[in-house]
């Protein structure tokens, strides 16, 4: 696993004061890793506690110590069973809040239900409501990462640190790709654009936007609100009035915006989940003459074929965080490498104990980052 060595977070990592407990709020274990790795930063114990499904599975949670009067950090990681993560850490935040707890911060580095914070046909805009539950249970203060719509933020009424994994990302390219000053950065859409060009002008590299009828992105989707009204509807409102009809969108042919040929295409986004968009794009940059390409993201959910999907394609390489937890897909796919984020989220844990500032993890980052 990749690791970013940092001499200044590592001489002052350890120095926290009393009255900390950090808890891990997953069932299962192989999504602990992750609270482990950030316990030995801090260098404290991971504090005692029991989650457990009932054979009706309902979820237990029992507090093994005292957290009264203490600033208690609650990691939870999503595992492939999202709504029983859900549980678990809105149960252990309740928990917390009964049992007299100072603060509550969570720590959730990828926040489930993200995709789902614009309003489409007629359902509803479920972070908004998960954001209202974590907030009800007790929850304090939210420690997330590069959540897939900033606004998101204003969901809640609590404080939150939206994180970069960038940075580790940035500097995964510059030391494990070694000709990466013949890259350029892709983005697989026009909505990716803003990512992919944060990454060039840091990088110093060029950049291309793959544009075209094989991409299909959120703001295409229809909301079926028949906004403006539908033409039978028109002469209900006035007979003389007539409201001109949005004429419908028509993609052209998939086309590059760039030069590829000849070089390393490094395609960025958030959330890497359902592969097939990933898939297209490498074999349009292959057709267009890039010669390796690279998929990097912050949070690898790798659903479903994902890893075999991977691995049969024309990508060279798909770089994730450890936000999620993925040991198996790795297992299944070589090409998958993990890129360690743990010491960001203990350097965001040890400042908010502390009460210290945190405009040093956002350092560089401007308002479109």
């Amino acid at each position: 696993m990749f690791c970013v060595p940092s001499a200044e977070f590592g001489a002052i990592m350890n120095i926290t004061k009393g009255g900390l407990v950090l808890f891990s709020a997953n069932s299962n274990s192989s999504c602990m890793e992750l609270s482990k790795r950030i316990a030995e930063r801090l260098g404290v114990e991971m504090g005692k506690v029991q989650v457990y499904q009932e054979a009706n599975r309902e979820t237990r949670v029992q507090i093994q110590e005292s957290v009264r009067g203490k600033d208690v950090f609650i990691i939870q990681t999503v595992s492939k069973d999202v709504n029983t993560t859900i549980m678990e850490l809105l149960i252990m935040v309740y928990a917390c809040k009964t049992s007299c707890a100072k603060s509550i911060i969570g720590v959730v580095p990828y926040f489930p239900y993200s995709k789902q914070c614009k309003m489409r046909k007629r359902g509803s805009i479920v972070s908004k409501l998960l954001a209202s539950m974590m907030c009800k249970a007790g929850l304090t203060h939210l420690i997330t990462m590069d959540l897939h719509q900033k606004e998101i933020q204003g969901f809640f009424n609590i404080p939150v640190d939206n994180l970069r994994a960038s940075p580790f990302l940035l500097q995964y390219i510059q030391e494990e790709i070694p000709d990466y000053r013949n890259a350029v950065i892709v983005a697989k859409s026009p909505a990716s654009a803003k990512r992919a060009q944060s990454f060039a002008e840091r990088l110093r590299l060029g950049i291309a936007v793959i544009h075209g009828e094989a991409q299909d992105a959120e703001s295409d989707m229809v909301d079926g609100r028949h906004s403006p009204p539908t033409a039978k509807y028109v002469a209900a409102i006035h007979p003389s009035l007539e409201i001109p009809m949005l004429i419908p969108k028509e993609k052209p042919p998939i086309t590059v915006v760039g030069d590829v040929g000849g070089r390393i295409a490094i395609i960025v986004d958030d959330i890497i989940d359902d592969v097939d968009s990933f898939l297209a794009a490498a074999e349009t940059l292959k057709e267009r003459g890039a010669y390796k390409i690279f998929v990097m993201a912050t949070h690898g959910l790798l659903s479903s074929d994902a890893p075999r999907l991977i691995e049969e394609s024309a990508i060279d390489e798909v770089v994730v965080t450890n936000t999620i937890p993925h040991e198996i897909q790795k297992l299944q796919c070589p090409k998958i490498k993990t890129v360690d984020i743990s010491m960001i989220l203990s350097e965001a844990i040890r400042r908010i104990h502390n009460g210290e500032s945190m405009s040093y993890l956002f350092r560089n980052i401007g308002v479109d980052d």
